[in-house]
């Protein structure tokens, strides 16, 4: 199975969601969390710290991230590591590949026009939410 990891990212304030632009199919122009292939098999944290670094610039001493949850999407044949942290500062970020913007927190990632996924990434965000809550 082909593995991969997806990174919530919330502002100091949680007001604001980190999300990139797709410059590839599938969802090319649509939002997207942050994330990217897992290399390794050894540290999936470390994974989704490097991918995070990698497409934003946000290293360790930026945030602390926080396992979530897996999806395993057996007709795709690929799971989905989720994980997510809240900013500890400022920071400026770096991008890779993709136009990295930010968004409310309260946006309707349903939108299936304006996020990728179709629908998925308001499943998360909202569970995740939850959690932050708590």
């Amino acid at each position: 199975m082909k593995r991969m990891n997806l990174i919530v990212v919330f502002s100091q304030d949680k007001t604001k969601l980190l999300m990139c632009e797709r410059t590839k199919e599938p969802y090319k122009g649509q939002l997207n969390l942050v994330g990217g292939k897992i290399e390794k098999d050894d540290d999936n944290l470390n994974e989704a710290y490097r991918e995070l670094q990698e497409e934003t610039g946000i290293t360790k001493d930026d945030i602390d991230l926080v396992y979530f949850m897996t999806c395993n999407y057996h007709t795709l044949n690929k799971g989905l590591e989720i994980y997510y942290g809240v900013l500890n500062k400022d920071v400026e970020l770096v991008e890779e590949v993709n136009k990295l913007v930010w968004v409310n927190e309260d946006d309707n990632f349903f939108d299936f026009n304006k996020y990728a996924g179709e629908g998925n990434l308001g499943h998360i965000i909202a569970e995740i939410k939850l959690e932050l809550s708590k």
